[in-house]
């Protein structure tokens, strides 16, 4: 995941081939999407698509809170849209314009109602998890066979961090997840809203923070797919990459996802339109191509991220939908979490506490 303005060549050549037309400009994670996508869209519609990407929600809500970001679609994290449209950042959706909106899912569009109620304001994207991407030779040499890389205890146990850090670990930069996992270690409720609360996960944090060779975003799908790291705290479908392309290169790294026994976060990353957007109506063409079932199965079967499109299903690939870290079982479903975002003043505790833990201070 990059930031913003490095769009991918393949965006760079297609907004190049279609100069002097309409265009919808694109917000979207990095490492994100099928790019083949990108062209089918501009060729059926005619319309120029300028392709940025970010690699933080943080990144996201600086500029969406700001206004005059000049973008059509925005791709911003449940918790994060639900404060985002407390503060009027979007504008509601046309369902007039979004006939796509028959094939998604009722069972992930109840769960987004948390964040935005009736679904009023946003469309989902990709759903996933966040847990433990582990090579798992590098990681049982340094721990022994019985490396517990299937709990929280992996990253959260600063003995066990001790010796990782001989081959290297990655942290999301990202507290509003990386806490409430250390909550969940603990056995507190990861969704708190309360500083007492939350300040119990800074001397977790804050142990093994020094073990963490970087807090980075996006970094670490390479990172670990190189080798050059055995551990990473990651989105599910990244670290799933990872292990694509180690495979890929032939290196010979076993890199596996595990959702810890002590419960992960479920996140929904949500397209959605600011209220400040150039052409709405060319971001209605946007999302409403997305929601189409075989252009949705095609970007989850590039980038190993469940869809919130039920219609989609028929059309993904079997390592896709039969993989159960990508759409879980009930068992496993049961174990995930979801959380709200902190009011204002807490946010600004939890940003001075992280940058504390990171700084080592």
């Amino acid at each position: 995941m990059k930031f913003k303005g490095m769009m991918t060549a393949a965006a760079a050549l297609l907004a190049a081939g279609v100069a002097g037309a309409e265009e919808v400009h694109v917000y979207n994670w990095s490492d994100y999407i099928d790019e083949s996508l990108l062209a089918k869209f501009e060729q059926e519609t005619g319309i120029k698509l300028v392709y940025d990407v970010f690699d933080s929600n943080e990144i996201l809500e600086t500029k969406l809170l700001a206004g005059g970001s000049g973008y059509d679609v925005v791709v911003p994290t449940g918790s994060f849209l639900q404060r985002q449209i407390q503060a009027g950042v979007f504008q509601k959706l046309d369902r007039s314009k979004l006939p796509n909106l028959a094939n998604m899912w009722d069972l992930i569009s109840e769960r987004v109602a948390k964040y935005d109620p009736g679904n009023e304001y946003s469309v989902n994207y990709m759903w996933g998890t966040t847990g433990i991407g582990v090579n798992v030779a590098k990681v049982k040499e340094v721990l022994g066979e019985d490396a517990p890389i299937n709990s929280l205890a992996l990253i959260f146990d600063p003995a066990n961090m001790e010796k990782l850090s001989q081959c290297g670990v990655h942290f999301l930069d990202t507290p509003s997840e990386v806490i409430p996992a250390a909550l969940a270690y603990l056995g507190e409720n990861p969704d708190a809203q309360d500083m007492e609360t939350i300040s119990k996960a800074e001397p977790v944090i804050a142990a093994v923070a020094p073990y963490v060779q970087k807090f980075h975003s996006s970094e670490f799908i390479n990172a670990l797919a190189n080798g050059d790291i055995c551990v990473a705290y990651g989105w599910s479908g990244d670290i799933l990459q990872a292990r694509d392309r180690a495979v890929e290169a032939g290196n010979g790294a076993e890199i596996v996802y595990n959702i810890p026994k002590e419960g992960a976060l479920m996140w929904f990353d949500q397209l959605a339109i600011p209220a400040d957007a150039p052409n709405p109506d060319a971001a209605h063409k946007f999302i409403n191509f997305m929601m189409d079932a075989q252009n949705s199965a095609a970007a989850s079967n590039y980038v190993y991220y469940a869809s919130g499109n039920k219609a989609a299903q028929e059309f993904l690939n079997e390592d896709v939908i039969g993989d159960p870290s990508i759409y879980p079982d009930e068992e496993t479903l049961s174990h995930l979490y979801t959380t709200s975002p902190w009011d204002p003043k807490v946010n600004r505790e939890v940003n001075r506490m992280w940058t504390k833990i990171k700084s080592g201070t």
